[in-house]
């Protein structure tokens, strides 16, 4: 393994998309995540302290998670794509997104904390299934982005010349 990883690294090729395919994975997570966040009414918590709609904490909620998709492509890179581990990187990587973004702005920097009871364990609950389904769902997302030598066409066999002569040993 270690001589693969020497050989190859574990950046991510150009044409490997792992910010595209994030944020990708991130709009299909964000579906369940905002439903439970809905039952939760953690939405309604939010748009109530910042004097917004709940359509408007949705859509803040969205972009936000989208960046956060775009931070996961770019931080896992290759180790995102894991079929039978993307789960855990996804948990543990909403779980952190949670612990650094949601908990000092909305319970440590305020005089009184934000969300407090059903809604703040909802945020918690709605962060770790954002990252259960980002990290089931980016491998499935990334695989038709990314380009395949099947849909490359092999050149053309000449007629003639020495490339020719040769080709009918080369296999196909």
């Amino acid at each position: 393994m270690l001589k693969i990883l020497l050989a190859h690294g574990l950046d991510a090729g150009p044409t490997q998309r792992p910010l595209l395919a994030g944020a990708a994975a991130s709009l299909v997570a964000d579906v369940p995540a905002l439903w439970l966040l809905h039952a939760f009414k953690s939405l309604d918590a939010l748009g109530r302290a910042a004097n917004f709609s709940i359509v408007a904490a949705a859509l803040g909620y969205i972009g936000m998670m989208l960046f956060g998709g775009v931070l996961y492509g770019w931080l896992f890179q290759r180790a995102a794509n894991d079929p039978r581990g993307g789960w855990l990187f996804g948990m543990a990587f909403g779980f952190v997104l949670w612990m650094l973004g949601p908990i000092p702005l909305l319970q440590w920097l305020p005089p009184q904390p934000i969300l407090t009871g059903y809604p703040a364990v909802g945020l918690l609950l709605g962060m770790l299934l954002w990252g259960l389904v980002l990290g089931v769902a980016f491998p499935v997302v990334h695989r038709p982005m990314r380009p395949t030598l099947d849909k490359v066409s092999a050149p053309p066999t000449p007629s003639t010349g020495p490339q020719a002569a040769c080709a009918r040993f080369r296999p196909r």
